[in-house]
């Protein structure tokens, strides 16, 4: 065999074997993040926020529900699910018996994408290219309002286009929330309006953290979006991150806490002012089942601690 055809063979079952990983093992990596941010008036208590988000939960997962079950262990205070609970019509028992010991928390929810219609076989280059958004909505419809219905008899407060507030521990906090993004559900215009003045913290709610959405809740006051979505770019480069974020998101912000302020899609992070908000992306616990890998970007949850600013 000729040197040509040995690196070839080499190269093949390199591949092989990365697929292999991604598909057989990194997927199945759960893992629960810890982060914070500082957006809390000052002399606060810290308090504790569980991000759930892009679950994709099909029936049988019993490895993944059994996980997010044990996340009551943390004790948080407040729990934030993103959306892309579920993944099939037959699903939504599924996602409420994983997060039910979450139940008795605080919480609040917005759906996703796969909330609403069940993933379909796409070529994955597309997401690669501006394409990405091709055909959404065409499959077949989940049952959506069994979901929101069964999270909102939990006693989680949905915010699909909405705004609400909750106390925590004391602190009056405010949340504002939208409808997918990426289906173009969102109405921000419906909820629009300054932050609440008496609030310790507004929070933004979004699945999708398309920069129209972080621009419009920023400008508004929020000190804080949480989002999900972009599975942290799911196939990754090794020092290098995500090479994708499936919305306008760029690649830097694709997972963990970053800064946002009107208009800073593209600035460099330095140019942040003093008071930009924060921006907490999480990258998931699942899959699309149509593309079941993950590569150097484990499935995840976050425990986000909010901490007081400097005075």
């Amino acid at each position: 065999m000729s040197s040509l055809a040995r690196a070839a063979v080499g190269l093949a079952a390199a591949g092989a074997a990365g697929i292999g990983y991604a598909a057989l093992v990194e997927r199945n990596l759960f893992t629960l993040r810890h982060r914070s941010a500082p957006v809390l008036p000052a002399g606060s208590e810290p308090l504790r926020v569980l991000h759930l988000t892009d679950m994709h939960l099909m029936p049988g997962q019993r490895r993944k529900v059994e996980w997010v079950r044990g996340l009551a262990e943390w004790e948080p205070d407040l729990v934030v699910n993103t959306g892309d609970n579920i993944a099939h019509r037959d699903s939504v028992a599924t996602a409420m018996r994983a997060m039910e010991p979450l139940f008795g928390l605080p919480g609040v929810f917005v759906m996703g994408s796969n909330d609403y219609f069940a993933p379909r076989l796409k070529n994955p280059a597309l997401y690669l290219t501006t394409s990405h958004r091709r055909g959404l909505g065409q499959s077949a419809a989940l049952p959506t309002g069994e979901l929101i219905a069964g999270l909102a008899d939990a006693g989680w407060v949905e915010l699909t286009n909405a705004r609400t507030r909750m106390t925590v521990r004391g602190l009056p906090l405010e949340f504002v929330g939208v409808d997918d993004p990426h289906l173009d559900r969102d109405r921000y215009d419906l909820v629009a309006g300054a932050a609440a003045a008496d609030a310790a913290l507004t929070i933004g709610v979004t699945h999708a953290p398309y920069q129209r959405v972080l621009d419009a809740m920023t400008a508004d006051g929020a000190g804080l979006v949480i989002a999900g979505h972009t599975h942290g770019g799911q196939l990754c480069v090794p020092f290098m991150g995500a090479l994708v974020t499936n919305c306008d998101l760029d690649r830097k912000r694709a997972r963990g806490v970053s800064r946002w302020w009107p208009g800073a899609g593209g600035a460099p992070s330095s140019a942040a002012p003093a008071d930009a908000a924060y921006l907490a992306v999480t990258a998931g616990l699942g899959t699309s089942p149509m593309a079941p890998v993950r590569f150097a970007c484990r499935p995840e949850a976050t425990l986000l601690t909010l901490l007081p600013r400097a005075e």
